[in-house]
Formats: C-alpha cells, sequence, structure tokens
C-alpha cells in the first residue's frame, strides 16, 4: 500500500508548486506534489521557458538578417518553423524533466491526477479526463485520498476569453496554439498589448508577419511606466509594427483561413482590419474551480483565491500561492510566495511578500524591465520625488553592441534619497534589472548608488548615470 498521509501536500506542480514542495522537503516535511498533465507547469511547458526559446530563434535570426551592419556576410538567410517550434519543445521537455530529478532527489511524492479538496486536511485525486498526452513521472502515485495538515493550492492560471473573441485553435489563438504554429502567418492580429502580446507581436513581426496590435487601454504595456512604454512604441513601429490604442475589437468575423475584425478606435471610428490569425492575448484566470474551495468556504475575489502576506487563506490549514492567488502573475513571485507560506508554517517567522518589490520582465525587442512605482504612482503617492534618466545612445558598450536603442529611468523620494522605482526598456534590461531590486530590497539610497563602481565597459553603467541624472550628476550625456 502507498503511504497517503503527508504533512503538506502542493495542488500544481508549476514553478510556484515545485519550488514549494523542494523548501517543504528540506525543512523536513513530508511532502507530495499533484500534477495532472506536465510536471513544470504552464511556465516551464507553455509559457516562460519555452517562449523564450522562440525569441531567442528571432533574435539570431535577426541578427543573420542584418549581419551587414556587423562587417559579415550571411547569405541566403532563412528559417524553418517547425524546426524553431521543435527546439522550444525540446528546452521545454528538458526543464521538465529536470523537475522530476529535482522531485525524486527531494524525496517529494508526485501524485498523478486531478485533485480536490474534500474537507480540511484531506486531498481526492482522481484520473484527469482529459485527451492530454501526459508523461507521468516514473514512481507516481496514482488517483486515491490523501491526507495532510497543510495543503497549498498551486495550480495557476489559463488564458482569459472574452465574448466574441473565443479561440478555435485555427483561426483565433492563445498563446498555447501561438507557441507551436506549423506556420508563420502573413498577418497576424494581437488583441491585448501586456507581456504575452507584445512578446508574440514581437516573435512573428521578426520573422515577417505584418502585425497589428489593438489595446483597450491608452497606452501599450499598461503596467509599465507610461515614458517607458511610450519608448518602446516608437521602436515597435520602426520595426513595422501597427498600434491601435483606446481601440477594442467588438466583432470578429471568420473566414476560410482569415479572420475580419472591426475595431472601434478612440473617436469612436469603426476600422476593418483582415488578418490570417488573431491572438487574444487578453489577460489570464485563475485555475479555482473544481477544487472544492466554495464548499469549504474559501474566499475567491475576481477568479482569484484571497490570501494573507502569508498565503493564507481565511480557512485554516489551506494556503494558495501564485497565479491563482492574484497579481502580478509572475513565475518568481509564485515562487518566493511558496517559499514564505512554508517558512511560515514551519515557524520561521519569513518576511511577508512585499509585492512593491517584485520585478516585471517582458522579452520582446528591445526588452522592458520594471520594478517598484512608476513616476505617475510615486506622484500619486504625495511624495516628492527625483527623476534620472539615461538613454543608451551614451553607452559604450551599447553602440558597440549595435543596440543604442534604450533607456533607464530612475525615480527617487527627494526627501530621503529612496529608490521607489526603476524601469528600463532596450538590450538585455531583464538581466540588468535584478540589480536595482537588490538596492530596492537593501533600502538603498541615492548615496550609496553613486558610491558603487559600476565596471566598464558594461550595459549597467547606464543603471549609474540615471542615478547621477536625478541628481544633477550625470556624465555621459
Amino acid at each position: 500500500m502507498a503511504d497517503t498521509t503527508f504533512d503538506v501536500i502542493i495542488i500544481g506542480s508549476g514553478p510556484g508548486g515545485y519550488v514549494t514542495a523542494i523548501r517543504a522537503a528540506q525543512l523536513g516535511f513530508k511532502t507530495a506534489i499533484v500534477e495532472r498533465a506536465h510536471l513544470g507547469g504552464i511556465c516551464t511547458n507553455w509559457g516562460c521557458i519555452p517562449t523564450k526559446a522562440l525569441l531567442r530563434s528571432a533574435e539570431i535570426f535577426d541578427y543573420l538578417e542584418h549581419a551587414g551592419d556587423y562587417g559579415l556576410v550571411a547569405e541566403k538567410v532563412g528559417f524553418d518553423p517547425a524546426a524553431v517550434v521543435k527546439r522550444s519543445r525540446g528546452v521545454a521537455k528538458r526543464l521538465s524533466d529536470g523537475i522530476a530529478f529535482l522531485m525524486r532527489k527531494n524525496n517529494v511524492s508526485v501524485i498523478w491526477g486531478d485533485a480536490r479538496i474534500a474537507a480540511p486536511g484531506k486531498v481526492a485525486v482522481k484520473p484527469h479526463d482529459d485527451r492530454l498526452k501526459t508523461d507521468v513521472p516514473k514512481g507516481a502515485l496514482g488517483p486515491g485520498n490523501y491526507q495532510a495538515k497543510h495543503i497549498i493550492v498551486a495550480t495557476g492560471a489559463r488564458p482569459r476569453v472574452l465574448p466574441g473573441l473565443e479561440p478555435d485553435g485555427k483561426l483565433i489563438w492563445t498563446y498555447f496554439e501561438a507557441m507551436v504554429a506549423p506556420i508563420i502567418p502573413k498577418s497576424l492580429l494581437v488583441v491585448g498589448s501586456g507581456a504575452i502580446g507584445v512578446e508574440f507581436a514581437s516573435f512573428y513581426r521578426t520573422f515577417g508577419a505584418e502585425v497589428t496590435i489593438v489595446e483597450v487601454l491608452p497606452q501599450i504595456l499598461p503596467a509599465e511606466d507610461a515614458e517607458i512604454a511610450a519608448f518602446a512604441r516608437k521602436q515597435f513601429e520602426k520595426q513595422g509594427i501597427t498600434i491601435h490604442t483606446s481601440a477594442k475589437v467588438t466583432k470578429l468575423d471568420r473566414k476560410a483561413d482569415s479572420v475580419v475584425a472591426t475595431v472601434e478606435n478612440a473617436a469612436g471610428k469603426a476600422l476593418t482590419i483582415e488578418a490570417e490569425r488573431v491572438i487574444s492575448a487578453v489577460g489570464v484566470v485563475g485555475n479555482v474551480e473544481n477544487l472544492g474551495l466554495e464548499a469549504l468556504g474559501v474566499k475567491i475575489e475576481r477568479g482569484t483565491i484571497v490570501t494573507d502576506p502569508f498565503a493564507r487563506t481565511n480557512v485554516p490549514g489551506i494556503y494558495a500561492i501564485g497565479d491563482v492567488a492574484g497579481p502580478p502573475m509572475l513565475a518568481h513571485k509564485a515562487e518566493h510566495e511558496g517559499i514564505i507560506c512554508v517558512e511560515a508554517i514551519k515557524g520561521l517567522n519569513p518576511h511577508p511578500m512585499n509585492k512593491t518589490l517584485i520585478p516585471g520582465c517582458t522579452y520582446c525587442r528591445p526588452q522592458i524591465a520594471s520594478v517598484g512605482l512608476t513616476e505617475a504612482e510615486a506622484k500619486e503617492s504625495g511624495r516628492e520625488i527625483r527623476v534620472g534618466r539615461f538613454p543608451f545612445i551614451g553607452n559604450g558598450k551599447a553602440i558597440a553592441l549595435g543596440e543604442d536603442q534604450g533607456l533607464v529611468k530612475v525615480v527617487f523620494d527627494k526627501a530621503t534619497g529612496q529608490l521607489l522605482g526603476a524601469h528600463m526598456v532596450g538590450a538585455e534590461v531583464t538581466e540588468l534589472i535584478q540589480g536595482f531590486v537588490i538596492a530596492m530590497n537593501l533600502e538603498t539610497t541615492e548615496e550609496e548608488l553613486i558610491h558603487s563602481i559600476f565596471p566598464h565597459p558594461t550595459l549597467s553603467e547606464t543603471m549609474k548615470e540615471a542615478v547621477l541624472d536625478a541628481y544633477g550628476r550625470v556624465l555621459n550625456i
């Protein structure tokens, strides 16, 4: 008989779930994780990782297309969509297989199937009734009734579906279909300009598709600082992407191999856009259904589970982390949230989640990264602020790379010198942002950043120059 009693059971094996399982095991908890489709969840298999593999292929292709700019010759440059997708899927599988190894290494039991919380402390797992082919890890436990004092819900989220924009898998895609497209469509309409929307817009535009973005809000990348979003928009438009903001799709007419969209712009005028394919990228909703949460009285608001800063729900013994616990819906937030959750269960008194210190990254071309308050948010908070900026055109490394279009922006509290926010657009800024994240976690002031020596020549010098600019001391522009 398989052991069915655990200290901690985690429902969902995405980044939040599997990292939480490892940390729980490290803390001495007898731990199990329930999964129904793929170890690693959406992020590893259908989100963060495979999309970055796709975008890397697009980046290399773009460099080859512009080889002459670097004094190189690359003739008859082309691409094979099937091979690009195959590489992406291979990357995802490698990571998923790695998670299976980590579960074995840390003695975390994997239970395969659909989980439902039958009562506090009790999880019923049944076979997953789905046509998806799943790779069941060796040694995984099967359906049955399991017990644990602590149950952590980490079921993630799925694409939001708007009336009239229902995906059909052929003409209208979610990110699932967009990730494994057998061809590059000649034309593409992307509805929504958050991270998912602009990443796919960037990918398909690089491979030659005529791309149009429609965003209902006044700016693309609505979560970003307005100045950074405006800079990014100009770069997208230079690449040939058409963008309509303050606009909404009011109707989609499906043809045999294309879609005709009726779009109402800011002036109330109707535009007609025909595209071979449409990507619906209008956000995600938490996977809260069929878990038994309502019957147990777990509080749910706006499609996500309500938790406190230690991931506790209103029902003792039930916790929630990651996308299902609300925004920001980011893998690294889920991971850290899960670690806080199990460390609190252990009684280690971890710091509660501070959502203002969670960085956000978008891997389009150019990349976008940010942490903390935007300039507008800082002003709305009633603070007097100092703002510094530094463009990539003043940075030697950026010019040498042929990547001189970028901007770093920092926001400080005028009275205290506290760094309130940092916002970046340009090459490799998703790798640079962590410097500002660490600074904010350490409550670093402008004086300490100014006294820090940044290596030369690096893109990171733009970060110090932006700080210097906020205090009237910028050197290289």
